[in-house]
């Protein structure tokens, strides 16, 4: 048995202080989380309409992607023969995944002047792009990572687990994209 006493229930529906049901409450919420997403919906239509900008950028993280996949296969099949090659393409789109973060980096602390900018909206594009973007960009991200993480599971401890570092590229080309064409709320002052 509890020890906080309750207010007698007359005493509650007579002031018409009855505290929501569970059920109430939880609808309450998602009715707020509906509105909280048709509003961001509509915000994004109006932001960037029918036309995507950045298309470059998706692109050449497809592009890249690409690439990391079929030197990924042979490298997996015949690894001695094919490790070179493997381990350059990685290297190669790592280290240009770096200096893209840099970029990132400097971008998005002159806009953050302006803007509200989180690591969400930067990074993962929550709330910052519109669905199509989303999918592309962080589809890319997700195929990275899958290439990369079975082929150092099939060869583990060879230089094919060094592929795990390509995803930089994806990551730093979706904050590329969030950067430049994102759409953030205004930076508030207090």
């Amino acid at each position: 048995m509890s020890t906080r006493q309750r207010p007698p229930r007359a005493r509650r529906e007579r002031d018409g202080s009855r505290p929501p049901t569970a059920a109430e409450a939880r609808a309450a919420v998602e009715a707020e989380r509906a509105a909280n997403r048709e509003r961001r919906a509509q915000q994004m239509r109006e932001r960037f309409g029918d036309e995507v900008p950045g298309r470059a950028i998706i692109v050449a993280s497809w592009v890249a992607t690409a690439l990391f996949g079929v030197v990924s296969v042979p490298a997996v099949i015949d690894p001695e023969r094919f490790v070179a090659l493997f381990f350059g393409v990685s290297v190669v789109l790592f280290f240009a995944g770096c200096a893209v973060f840099v970029l990132d980096l400097v971008l998005a602390a002159a806009r953050s002047r302006d803007d509200a900018m989180g690591i969400g909206g930067l990074f993962f594009l929550a709330g910052s792009a519109p669905r199509q973007v989303q999918v592309h960009l962080l589809g890319s991200l997700a195929a990275q990572v899958a290439i990369s993480v079975v082929a150092a599971a099939l060869h583990p401890f060879t230089p094919l687990a060094f592929g795990t570092l390509v995803p930089t590229l994806a990551l730093s080309l979706s904050g590329l994209w969030a950067v430049r064409h994102g759409w953030f709320e205004p930076a508030t002052v207090e």
